[in-house]
């Protein structure tokens, strides 16, 4: 399906696109509202869920209530600290051997796996070491 150009979608990308803390809708609607004071918090989360419906971005849910979104579309893991909150890409060697291990008691049909590594990022670290 090809999408008709939208600037507005294009701006929200582009923005995306800068940032690798996985920022909410919320964050995404801060700040492409400087560039687009009238754009709504709707149209933001509409076009938020098309790009990520058409693969362009990821959502991720973290378990915090709230989607988090990622340009970043290639295979890869994320940590989330249990204190602030963030959410790190994790540079890592390849795990996709967990997706063979489940495999094998498994009658269906697995197509892919996401993988959420908790903890305490380096900045709590350092707050509870002072």
């Amino acid at each position: 399906m090809a999408l008709k150009y939208s600037r507005q979608r294009e701006v929200i990308k582009a923005f995306l696109c800068t940032r690798k803390d996985h920022p909410t809708a919320d964050v995404v609607y801060m700040n492409v509202r400087q560039q687009y004071p009238n754009i709504s918090l709707g149209t933001v989360y509409r076009n938020l869920t098309l790009l990520s419906e058409t693969g362009e971005i990821t959502r991720l849910r973290v378990g915090d209530g709230v989607d988090h979104f990622d340009a970043d579309t290639s295979p890869h893991n994320h940590f989330i600290c249990s204190d602030c909150g963030c959410v790190i890409d994790l540079k890592m060697e390849n795990i996709d051997y967990i997706q063979t291990a489940a495999k094998k008691e498994f009658g269906g049909r697995i197509d892919g796996y996401c993988t959420y590594f908790y903890g305490l990022c380096e900045s709590c670290c350092r707050k509870l070491q002072s």
